[in-house]
């Protein structure tokens, strides 16, 4: 056999799936340093995709168990930006088609902006509909957060088209014509439910990083409203804005000051 270089032997590897490969097993020979370097390597790889791949079958469990019983579109919902001092609570409604696939896919809170930015786009591109609404801050004053969030997830379901047939929701109890499931952690455990959490999440901090143009003592684009040290000590200094939440302590201290 001809000695293959082991830049080669690199670029072949990227190729080969399985273990049963002709050329998988005529490597596995060569007694190279580097060459067993890049089979250990390779077989590392294999398992974490096997990894996430048995854990995107297992986030597909909901939505294959609706499909199961004769529903075609299942949509999955969820919020973020509940606890922020600033900014709008955001929803998202997201319906995926049956062969989406997305290894890797998670809670948004638990990938890096980076893959929610990658994710987002590959989300948008392939889903059959994608919703997202917003509720601002003087309404979240003015109906409590919690009602404010329900608001925002109905006008992000309402918005979608086609209609859903069945909603898988992130631990949320609303009242809608469809079918739905409510699923405590629901981000991590359904794929339709992840998929709207990151286009929420990636929506939501965009629109921060706008108001921080506007606002920029706040530092909006990295707290994204949260109660940071620094967030906390530029309300002291500079007061609050048109996006901060009035009646969400310590702001509220705040108003009741002046």
């Amino acid at each position: 056999m001809k000695l293959v270089t082991i830049a080669e032997i690199e670029q072949q590897l990227n190729n080969i799936k399985a273990e049963s490969d002709p050329f998988f097993k005529r490597i596995q020979q060569d007694e190279r340093k580097g060459v067993q370097i890049l089979i250990h390597k390779w077989k590392k790889r294999m398992e974490q995709e096997r990894q996430l791949q048995e854990k995107f079958n297992e986030m597909n469990l909901y939505e294959n168990k609706w499909r199961a019983q004769g529903y075609k579109y299942i949509a999955g919902v969820d919020e973020v930006g509940r606890g922020p001092l600033a900014g709008p609570v955001v929803a998202a409604a997201v319906l995926l088609p049956e062969d989406f696939f997305l290894p890797g896919i998670d809670d948004s809170k638990k990938i890096s902006e980076k893959k929610r930015n990658e994710y987002d786009e590959i989300i948008r591109r392939e889903a059959i509909a994608v919703s997202v609404a917003k509720i601002d801050a003087p309404e979240i004053d003015s109906v409590n957060i919690y009602e404010a969030t329900k608001k925002a997830m109905l006008a992000a379901i309402a918005s979608l088209d086609p209609n859903p047939d069945v909603l898988l929701v992130d631990a949320m109890k609303l009242e809608t014509p469809f079918v739905i499931e409510s699923i405590i952690k629901g981000d991590a455990k359904s794929v339709s439910i992840a998929a709207a959490s990151i286009v929420a999440k990636v929506a939501r901090d965009r629109l921060m990083v706008e108001f921080s143009t506007q606002f920029p003592e706040y530092g909006f684009q990295q707290n994204m409203g949260y109660g940071t040290r620094e967030h906390l000590q530029a309300i002291q200094m500079h007061g609050i804005t048109p996006y901060h939440r009035k009646s969400f302590a310590p702001v509220k201290e705040w108003v009741m000051k002046q």
